[in-house]
């Protein structure tokens, strides 16, 4: 079957599986309604699922611009084929939230490129762009586990650079970022910790606000108990 079949076989499952009640819906969590069909996530990936890998047809996916099919791309490109050239292209048409933080959840941060991305989106002054760098740095922070502490004390810098922008996606990424570096482990913990002590004790709005609100979560006894438990296996 060749690619034009594929993707229009794809489309009209999504546009058989989309309502206006979910169009809706997204709206009210500032995802345009524009371009976008009404397909709930847990039927993208069932959709995901049932097409495995499939590079050409995540391309072809990505050029219609509909949202949901940007997102279904997300989950069936291929890491190992996406380009750095083709990185920057999918991340310069992030419009929204969502379609920034599933591409960097499930797609890029796999990629061979990933870490000098976050080096170069990061000075963007495209606040989905620069959300991405955030977003990418929350996502391996998560995803790559046995990955060793010093490319996120880096990433540290990064966050305590950049805290100072007030756009509501950038500072909210900047904070995510910072609160999951700082689960990874008691040295991390204790670096983002000091971070945050002082982005909060700033007199800058923002960079205050990003610091109190990753304190209550980094020193917070749940987290401190996990830390305890790790050292006593």
């Amino acid at each position: 079957m060749t690619v034009a079949d594929r993707l229009r076989r794809a489309i009209e499952w999504l546009q058989a599986h989309g309502s206006e009640a979910n169009r809706e819906g997204m709206a009210r969590y500032a995802i345009p309604s524009t371009n976008t069909l009404g397909v709930s996530m847990t039927a993208i990936r069932a959709l995901a699922k049932q097409l495995g890998r499939d590079h050409e047809l995540a391309s072809a996916l990505w050029e219609t611009g509909l949202h949901e099919a940007r997102m279904l791309a997300t989950f069936i490109a291929d890491p190992a084929q996406l380009s750095s050239e083709e990185m920057d292209d999918w991340c310069a048409s992030f419009n929204n939230w969502a379609i920034c933080d599933s591409t960097c959840l499930h797609l890029f941060h796999r990629t061979a490129h990933a870490s000098n991305k976050i080096c170069e989106w990061s000075r963007s002054n495209e606040e989905f762009v620069k959300r991405a760098a955030f977003a990418l740095i929350w996502s391996m922070s998560v995803h790559q586990k046995a990955a060793p502490d010093e490319p996120f004390l880096q990433h540290l810098e990064l966050i305590e650079r950049e805290a100072g922008d007030a756009r509501n996606f950038v500072k909210k990424a900047v904070n995510m970022a910072l609160r999951a570096i700082g689960k990874r482990s008691r040295r991390l913990n204790e670096a983002a910790t000091a971070t945050a002590l002082r982005l909060a004790d700033s007199n800058d709005p923002t960079r205050r606000w990003i610091g109190k609100h990753a304190l209550r979560e980094l020193t917070n006894p749940a987290v401190q108990q996990r830390f305890r438990r790790r050292l006593l296996r």
